[in-house]
């Protein structure tokens, strides 16, 4: 059988899934603290465990991550990512079986219950395989490789990933959720190990030739050169706006790729760059639409805040229940950058929710923010959310009922589908203004009425069995957190919001960094051994940006500088540009990636963009600007080909073609305060803020360059506005400043 055939004989297995139903109820068989955190066996209890002939449990014990402890009392021989499970499967003969997830995947709580906790697909996988299970927030390198190699074979990706490959990492066999048994088009676990053990078994030379393939082919892929295209700045923004444009939904907002609907707030926060520069309306259009929608809609949790993964309709009404914490980052600047371009107290109200919920329910005692909450509670989808209209009234008055039942959408039978079952969603078709119209009620006293409502039902719906929150510290999502909290601050003039923001970094900073600028990957019950990645550099930079502009405490910046430094040494492309997707200090892959692609996350590289051409402009180092252009070259084709796909690399191509804007105010903190909130609240976003101190900076101070600014006896405010390197005289009149930056 030649080559091609084995590729396709093989291929007959994978197939992708982002969402099937089915009617398996995941059963998790491990428990919980009272803060929803698993509860795993110490290791003096597992040394009883064993000695008293109890429960099995796996290497993955010993692990941090609540994903793989998760998975530590399944009869798989699971292993963590490491030496020792590739070293066995070389010594033993055996194909590596990788399956990736995360805590809060529905679809791998499903495979967990089906097949992983089943004796006999466990013992046939211990026999045929080496298994290694990843978590994917935790090795987001590992998952980004395969993941694409998911897609190149398949064309879908999605959670949870299974791919089989060679004991030196080579893929042969990709693919999402498998059951147990084959259902329908579905091959099944059991069908598809042993036709795997004997294509190794008899046909292992041709195996590994596909894999040979698979993999050169991966590496073609990932290759960037170091020739840049020219870009036209006006055609490229023009491309990206014509291409949301086409796709817009004008019922219901967003865009209408799919039957699910994700959102991407960078894409919104692109078009509102692109409607400040070009004045087209019908950019802010599509902003607004889709942010009204997407928050009224059952995607949003109306009751106690935040946004849900993703919606699996159009409506954005019946969401994928889970909740993570960069959602909530990315979707917090999204709506701030609303509030800025249009004043409009709904997005700002947004904000403000968000980030209760996130203080109220992921925010760590220990300074930082947890990573996200599950889907499910229960062994069901979405149960802790969900409503019947008889419970509802136990709790309500007549008229409290009423009221909600009617802004809320209720239905006595139920107004959507979960899991196979009629129930309800709260959410909403009408904006306050409507439904103070129909109450005869202003809008303030609309919300307000309703909020004490939902208070009520809120306090009743926490002694419901809570979903489980996933616990561990991610250092990126900390990052972006910081980096909207801080804006989010400044912005609003909430100085909890600041306070919480500089918790998160002070905890990152103490904990998950060194002397030399060397971050670790997350923390839970101590920090990872896992490198900091691009995303945690990128990420967290942001974040620390963001605090200066917010505190104008220099420390922040001083860190940011040293993490760039040590960037640059160690992820940087010294022969074709751009940031590899891991150091060089870290472990070596199947190959060493570049990410530009801004999917729900942004990526590093374009995180990074943003980042050096503001920080050489606050620092004054025209050599980070290089560093913007350079990234923006070494991807330009990409950007030519496929402008939208790179929206917050967008972020920076627009701060780079300018007008941009340094801003240098001086005098005492308790005058220039009116002024700083003007500021803040400007529509210029390509801006960066700088604060001279009275006193002059010292000869090691990154800031030394401001004691060339005046600072008034008498502490008044004075503000330098400079625009492509050239600086106005310095006013007093705020006024003018902010008509200077409009132009």
């Amino acid at each position: 059988m030649n080559n091609k055939l084995i590729i396709s004989y093989i291929l007959i297995f994978i197939i992708g899934c982002n969402g099937m139903n089915s009617a398996v109820e995941p059963y998790k068989n491990y428990t919980y603290d009272e803060n929803g955190r698993v509860i795993t066996p110490s290791h003096e209890q597992l040394e009883l465990i064993s000695k008293d002939g109890g429960s099995m449990w796996n290497r993955l014990v010993f692990e941090k991550s609540p994903y793989l402890l998760q998975h530590a009392a399944n009869p798989v021989d699971w292993f963590p990512w490491s030496d020792e499970a590739f070293d066995l499967a070389k010594k033993n003969n055996k194909p590596i079986f990788l399956s990736i997830g995360y805590t809060t995947c529905h679809w791998c709580h499903v495979m967990e219950h089906e097949s992983f906790e089943d004796s006999l697909v466990a013992s046939m996988m211990n026999d045929t395989f080496i298994n290694i299970k990843v978590d994917r927030e935790e090795r987001p390198d590992i998952d980004n490789i395969y993941m694409e190699v998911t897609q190149m074979v398949t064309g879908r990706g999605g959670w949870p990933m299974t791919v089989i490959m060679t004991p030196d990492k080579k893929p042969f066999f990709a693919g999402t959720y498998f059951p147990k048994n084959t259902r329908y088009k579905r091959s099944g676990m059991l069908d598809i190990i042993p036709e795997i053990n004997r294509l190794w078994l008899e046909k292992k030379d041709s195996i590994l030739t596909s894999a040979d393939k698979i993999t050169n082919s991966l590496k073609r892929r990932n290759q960037y050169g170091s020739n840049a295209i020219d870009l036209n700045y006006s055609n490229i923004m023009n491309m990206a706006f014509d291409s949301f444009k086409g796709n817009f939904d004008n019922v219901y907002g967003g865009f209408k790729n799919s039957n699910n609907k994700f959102p991407k707030p960078h894409d919104y926060s692109f078009l509102m760059r692109y409607y400040n520069r070009t004045n087209n309306k019908e950019s802010l259009k599509i902003v607004e639409k889709s942010l009204y929608e997407m928050k009224k809609g059952g995607m949003y949790d109306q009751i106690g805040f935040g946004f849900h993964r993703y919606s699996t309709d159009k409506k954005w009404l019946v969401p994928h229940f889970e909740k993570m914490l960069y959602d909530q980052a990315l979707l917090m600047h999204a709506y701030l950058d609303a509030y800025i371009l249009t004043k409009d107290s709904y997005y700002s109200r947004t904000v403000e929710e968000i980030s209760e919920y996130i203080i109220r329910d992921m925010s760590s005692h220990e300074g930082g923010f947890y990573s996200a909450e599950d889907a499910d509670s229960q062994g069901e989808e979405g149960v802790f959310y969900i409503w019947k209209t008889s419970e509802l009234k136990t709790i309500l008055s007549d008229e409290e009922f009423t009221y909600v039942y009617d802004i809320l959408n209720f239905n006595e039978r139920g107004n959507s589908r979960v899991e196979g079952q009629y129930t309800n969603i709260p959410h909403f078709n009408m904006n306050w203004d409507e439904i103070g119209e129909k109450y005869n009620l202003n809008p303030d006293e609309a919300y307000n009425r309703y909020n004490k409502i939902r208070i009520k039902i809120f306090n009743y719906r926490e002694n419901r069995i809570h979903p489980q929150k996933d616990d561990k510290i991610l250092t990126d999502w900390n990052g972006l957190m910081i980096s909207s909290l801080a804006r989010a601050g400044s912005i609003l003039d909430n100085q909890d919001y600041i306070n919480y923001a500089k918790s998160s970094a002070d905890f990152i900073i103490e904990y998950l960094m060194d002397s030399d600028g060397k971050l670790n990957k997350s923390y839970r019950n101590g920090a990872s051994n896992i490198d900091g990645m691009i995303e945690d550099y990128a990420f967290f930079i942001w974040g620390l940006i963001e605090l200066y502009q917010a505190t104008f405490d220099e420390k922040y910046i001083d860190v940011a500088l040293l993490l760039s430094n040590y960037q640059i040494d160690h992820f940087w492309d010294y022969d074709n540009g751009g940031f590899f997707f891991i150091s060089d200090k870290s472990k070596e892959l199947l190959i060493r990636k570049k990410e530009i692609y801004d999917g729900a996350i942004p990526s590093g590289n374009s995180v990074s963009a943003y980042n050096f051409i503001r920080l050489a402009r606050i620092l004054s180092k025209p050599e980070f600007e290089d560093i913007t252009f350079k990234i923006i070259d070494t991807f330009s084709s990409n950007i030519k080909r496929y402008s939208s796909g790179y929206t917050m690399l967008l972020h920076a191509l627009d701060f780079a073609e300018g007008p941009s804007y340094e801003v240098i105010i001086t005098g005492s903190e308790s005058k220039i305060e009116k002024h700083l909130i003007s500021l803040y609240r400007s529509e210029q976003f390509n801006k960066v803020l700088l604060f001279k101190k009275k006193n002059n900076y010292s000869k090691n101070s990154n800031f030394l360059f401001l004691n060339n600014y005046d600072f008034e006896d008498d502490g008044s405010p004075l503000i330098y506005v400079c625009k492509n390197y050239v600086c106005d005289l310095p006013t007093s009149d705020i006024e003018n400043v902010l008509s200077n930056l409009k132009k």
